[in-house]
């Protein structure tokens, strides 16, 4: 796979229409990438978004509030909301950098433990029942891979049901924990 292929064409080889689209549909789908992508599609969503904003703000500086910032003399203002936006994008960096290892833990043995159990587990210790987007995240703590996942769903009797915005733990997926020990 080339580079190109992996981050589109560069901004500055854009048209002011591809680069506006293309600006428009990043800031569009940050919040799916942010609550479903991985690590590495959001590193790589990051950079390409923020890649399209600087070709923007050089090609049009006084359509945003970098290029107009108010008065000609309020350059200490538009200095400290550049600072405050740099705290804020390390801020969220340090918090991606400082995430738990997504990876499964071993168990006693030195092996890896079955990811469907360990998945069961952090809903039944969440009570038994997780909001949608919180039991994606923990299935992918846990390393459950995404047909894995669906057949919790699928067998008979399901080991997990939706309620709504929740996907609630069954008794049936309460005995195969208890089975599990």
């Amino acid at each position: 796979m080339t580079d190109t292929e992996v981050r589109g064409v560069p901004a500055t080889e854009l048209s002011d229409e591809e680069l506006e689209q293309q600006g428009t549909h990043a800031h569009a789908t940050r919040n799916w990438v942010f609550l479903h992508g991985s690590a590495e599609q959001f590193a790589r969503h990051t950079t390409r978004m923020l890649e399209l904003e600087r070709e923007y703000l050089r090609r049009h500086p006084k359509r945003t509030w970098q290029g107009s910032g108010g008065r000609a003399t309020d350059t200490e203002a538009t200095a400290e909301a550049w600072r405050e936006t740099v705290r804020g994008i390390i801020g969220q960096l340090e918090t991606l950098v400082n995430l738990p290892d997504p990876r499964p833990q071993e168990d006693s043995t030195g092996t890896s433990a079955d990811p469907q159990i360990a998945f069961l587990r952090r809903i039944a210790a969440a009570g038994g029942t997780l909001h949608k987007l919180e039991a994606h995240q923990e299935a992918r703590m846990a390393g459950l891979d995404r047909a894995s996942l669906a057949s919790l769903y699928k067998a008979n009797p399901p080991l997990l049901v939706t309620e709504g915005e929740n996907r609630v733990l069954t008794d049936a997926g309460r005995s195969r924990l208890n089975g599990a020990g």
